[in-house]
């Protein structure tokens, strides 16, 4: 890749939420961004025409996860249209909350279809295609420090991400290519707020000392550092931007 020629992340699960914001902070950052979604093409496209009207450069990529095959072509359509990939946000997910006891199977295996299964068929890709120097940037999440109740399965596969994380990160010796994870606290997100009573959401917004709620752009804000120069001696971590939660 020549000094000048313009790097490429494809974002997972960018459509809306915390995706939505990492994909419009990494193109004001300079990058080409693939804005993946899996059944939202109408605010996908949204976020790439919000990303062209600053000045940015994007497309939308319809693929579903959890199948090796839609991430396969994904990545195969980037490298063409593009002539290679450098990031991967490993940002899709989904959340389902109950006590491990009464939990069923198509709850586990949805989790672990999108969350786990669908990170590492991201990351398969990456770490097959990505340029030298490029960043796998994979999501995980606080619960994972602070075990709270209900979160049982969806903690689990993020767990195991931060796991991939770190193996990874060794495995891509000799490319200069970092692997990390970001772990988020709990973010001011359409997903997290609804559902909630506002009694909940202040109780959990005042469980870290800055006393609020994460925002999407902080965590923009992390990612982008990942993704950029700066954050290149930052490698196999997990970050918890959590405001100090745990």
């Amino acid at each position: 890749m020549t000094a000048n020629q313009t790097k490429v992340a494809i974002v997972t699960g960018a459509s809306r939420g915390i995706g939505a914001a990492i994909a419009e902070r990494l193109a004001k950052d300079g990058f080409t961004v693939v804005v993946n979604y899996a059944g939202s093409a109408a605010e996908a496209g949204d976020v790439v025409r919000k990303i062209e009207k600053a000045g940015g450069t994007a497309v939308t990529a319809q693929a579903d996860v959890s199948k090796p095959e839609d991430v396969r072509r994904m990545f195969q359509s980037a490298e063409t249209a593009f002539g290679g990939i450098d990031v991967l946000v490993n940002n899709a997910g989904v959340m389902a909350l109950s006590p491990i006891a009464d939990a069923d199977d198509a709850t586990f295996d949805r989790l672990t279809a999108i969350n786990l299964k669908g990170s590492f068929n991201a990351m398969r890709e990456a770490g097959q295609r990505l340029r030298s120097g490029g960043r796998i940037i994979n999501f995980s999440t606080s619960v994972v420090g602070l075990k709270l109740e209900n979160y049982g399965i969806y903690a689990a596969t993020k767990a195991a991400i931060e796991m991939m994380t770190g193996i990874m990160a060794k495995e891509m010796r000799g490319r200069s290519i970092t692997v990390n994870a970001v772990a988020p606290g709990p973010v001011a997100t359409e997903l997290f707020l609804h559902g909630k009573s506002d009694e909940l959401i202040d109780k959990m917004a005042k469980m870290n000392p800055m006393e609020r709620l994460g925002t999407p752009e902080d965590i923009a804000n992390v990612v982008s550092f990942l993704a950029g120069p700066d954050g290149a001696w930052i490698n196999g971590q997990m970050l918890r931007a959590n405001g100090g939660m745990v």
